[in-house]
């Protein structure tokens, strides 16, 4: 039963990072592209995109783990 909640709460924990990394690239991707004031929202694509793909990289990382 212990094991279950730390592995729950282990997932959990990833999920929340890989929410804030996201929603922080988009955040700050609007906030450069409305700065710069270019028509293509090139951050706003291009950072949670970063983001996608470090987060995916730390989660096979930790699962990688024994």
């Amino acid at each position: 039963m212990a094991q279950d909640r730390s592995n729950m709460m282990k997932y959990a924990g990833l999920a929340t990072q890989w929410m804030v990394m996201l929603g922080g690239g988009v955040w700050l991707g609007y906030l450069l592209d409305h700065k710069i004031g270019w028509r293509v929202p090139l951050f706003t694509i291009l950072f949670p995109l970063i983001a996608l793909v470090v987060s995916l990289w730390q989660i096979i990382k930790e699962f990688n783990k024994k």
